[in-house]
C-alpha cells in the first residue's frame, strides 16, 4: 500500500514537474531560475518521502524468516511466495539506497552485490523450492545468510548479524501447506 501510493505521489508529482519545466520553456529563461528552485524544493519534498533502507531490509528479515519456516514446513508455493517477496524487497532496498559511502570515503555499491546473491544463494533456494529439496533449500538458506552477513560487514554494519529464525516473523499466516482453516 505504501509502495502504490509513493509510486502515485511520485507520478504525480512527476506530471507536475514536467508541467513546470514546460511552462518555463514557455515563459523564456528568467521564469526559468524561480521554477528550477521549484523544482528542488519539489525533489527534496520526494526524497523526504521515500523510506530508509532500514525500513525495507526489515520487510526482508519478514519475508526471509517466514521462508524458512514455509520450506520446514514443505508448504512449497508459500515459500516460493516468500523467496520472491525476499527478492522484490531486497531490489527496493537498493533502490532506496544503491551505493553506500565507506568511513575510507569509498563507495560500496550495493547493486552490484544484490546481483551476486541473486546470482547465487537466491538461486540455489528458487532450484530447491522447484524441486520441493529441503536437504538443498536448508544449505542454500544458509549460504544466503552468510552472504547477508558479508554485505553487512562490507557496509561497515557487522553488528547486523543475521541467523537461521527460531520462530516465524508472521502471526497471522498458516505456514502448514494442508491447512484446513478457513475454507
Amino acid at each position: 500500500m505504501k509502495r502504490m501510493l509513493l509510486v502515485m505521489l511520485s507520478a504525480g508529482m512527476c506530471s507536475g514537474l514536467v508541467a513546470l519545466e514546460t511552462a518555463a520553456l514557455a515563459q523564456g529563461a528568467g521564469a526559468s531560475q524561480f521554477d528550477v528552485a521549484a523544482l528542488k524544493a519539489e525533489l527534496e519534498a520526494l526524497k523526504r518521502l521515500v523510506p530508509s533502507q532500514s525500513h525495507a531490509m526489515a520487510d526482508v528479515d519478514y519475508h526471509f524468516s517466514n521462508l524458512w519456516f514455509a520450506a520446514q514446513n514443505a508448504n512449497w508455493p508459500l515459500a516460493d511466495f516468500y523467496l520472491n517477496e525476499t527478492k522484490s524487497h531486497l531490489n527496493w532496498a537498493v533502490r532506496i539506497r544503491p551505493v553506500r559511502k565507506l568511513s575510507s570515503g569509498h563507495e560500496f555499491d550495493l547493486r552490484s552485490m544484490l546481483q551476486g546473491v541473486e546470482n547465487a544463494s537466491l538461486a540455489q533456494l528458487k532450484t530447491a523450492i522447484g524441486k520441493q529439496d529441503l536437504k538443498t533449500f536448508d544449505a542454500a538458506y544458509r549460504q544466503a545468510v552468510t552472504e547477508c552477513y558479508a554485505c553487512h560487514k562490507l557496509a561497515e554494519k557487522p553488528y547486523l548479524r543475521p541467523h537461521i529464525p527460531e520462530t516465524p516473523a508472521t502471526r497471522m499466516i498458516n505456514l502448514r501447506p494442508n491447512a484446513d482453516w478457513p475454507q
